[in-house]
């Protein structure tokens, strides 16, 4: 068997180790003849990559949750399955948290104060907080019951029906009118596909609560920035957080840098770890050894 992984120092030991552990004799290579590679392990992040040749491939597994950089390719005929897991969720469970205390808390009240004083502003208890999750998969349905579990009101948005314990779940084009009516800390997780770009324009922010708080740690291409800008100006939107950009990295002198309203974090909200992905990995490469469909696997029409 022969691997084609990511050129990434980081990498080899940890798909050595887990291949290994899952009994799999393997050889992981970078340059080995396209027509003998059993299985490709790719970063998005590696730009355009002609699969054409790899006739005999079983599977190509990519190492980041987002497939839009790949599920364009033509080239690409043969399964893809995007990462599930490998530290993944739990990272953007954490970002996600984090940042909803956040804001719910009122700390940069405190943490950004120009000069020291008394300013006792008592928050409402996490029961008395609507927080909505737009996007209600892997990610977002882990991050909605970790929100549940501290006691948020929550609410999730998804194109097909889902459900959710302790989640007020909606559907559809009036689901997302109702669940954006009661957001008032959004939180963004949806794929980026056609149906979901711009999803998050001056229509859907007026929905939206005077005074709400963003939160985008899933796709650049979900907000219409000028359109956010706009809302953060007249004050219908309170802040931004944004972890992801229609262009990465942001360009020095993009207006969210200075923004009084608006906070970068430079796309580090779920990051894949390698000891974590590679078990993955090595999971989904067992089970098509064993004549198994792989897990996770895209659906290229549909876009995820």
């Amino acid at each position: 068997m022969h691997l084609k992984p990511a050129a990434l120092p980081d990498w080899q030991p940890a798909l050595e180790a887990a291949l290994a552990e899952a009994g799999i004799v393997a050889e992981l290579a970078t340059d080995h003849p396209p027509e003998e590679v059993d299985y490709v392990i790719y970063a998005p992040s590696g730009g355009h990559v002609d699969l054409s040749g790899y006739t005999r491939t079983k599977l190509v597994h990519g190492l980041w949750a987002g497939v839009e950089s790949i599920i364009g390719n033509d080239t690409l005929t043969q399964p893809y399955a995007r990462m599930v897991g490998g530290g993944l969720t739990q990272g953007m469970v954490e970002w996600v948290t984090g940042n909803v205390l956040r804001h719910h808390l009122g700390l940069d009240r405190y943490i950004t104060a120009d000069a020291p004083h008394w300013d006792q502003v008592v928050p409402p208890l996490a029961s008395e907080r609507r927080v909505t999750i737009l996007g209600l998969g892997e990610l977002g349905a882990a991050s909605a019951a970790a929100l549940v579990a501290l006691g948020f009101d929550v609410a999730g948005w998804s194109r097909s029906a889902k459900t959710i314990p302790g989640v007020t779940c909606h559907g559809g084009a009036d689901g997302l009118r109702d669940a954006l009516a009661k957001a008032e800390i959004l939180v963004l997780l949806l794929p980026s596909t056609p149906e979901t770009a711009d999803i998050l324009k001056a229509e859907t922010l007026a929905l939206l609560p005077q005074g709400a708080v963003i939160l985008n740690p899933g796709r650049g291409a979900l907000i219409d920035e000028e359109a956010l800008l706009s809302a953060l100006d007249i004050g219908q939107v309170a802040h931004a957080t944004l972890d992801t950009f229609k262009t990465e990295p942001l360009p020095e002198g993009h207006p969210f840098w200075d923004h009084p309203r608006v906070t970068v974090t430079p796309h580090v909200a779920a990051d894949t770890r390698p000891r974590q992905a590679a078990r993955v990995v090595a999971q989904n490469i067992a089970r098509v050894e064993a004549g198994q469909p792989a897990l996770y696997l895209v659906d290229k029409a549909r876009g995820y």
